[in-house]
């Protein structure tokens, strides 16, 4: 059985998000008020941005607050790297996957 067929609908929904992007970019997933990085990102961005990392389940993971993400992204940014903005496009009900779609991918020469 591979660790695929573990993963939470949430996470195959991010895992699939993620493997559409450029490898270099950092996919910031919006989950209510915060945007999360998990696996590798969680590791890079908590780094990067001096964020607590945690983990749930075994999977690495860091979360920023969504009023207050320009100024993570800018330092991402400045860091070097792209950045994958990962938004909700429906209102969550209770059981069911929210819809998200990768609004914005911002790279450092974008930034001004």
């Amino acid at each position: 059985m591979s660790s695929e067929a573990q993963l939470t609908p949430m996470m195959a929904q991010y895992r699939r998000i993620k493997g559409e992007l450029p490898k270099d970019a950092l996919l910031l997933f919006r989950l209510g008020d915060f945007y999360e990085m998990f696996f590798e990102d969680a590791q890079t961005g908590a780094q990067l941005l001096n964020l607590s990392l945690t983990a749930r389940n075994g999977v690495p993971m860091c979360g920023l607050p969504h009023h207050a993400a320009n100024g993570y992204i800018a330092r991402i940014l400045k860091a070097g790297r792209k950045v994958a903005i990962c938004d909700q496009t429906e209102d969550a009900k209770p059981g069911k996957l929210v819809n998200r779609e990768v609004t914005q991918i911002l790279s450092p020469g974008t930034h001004f």
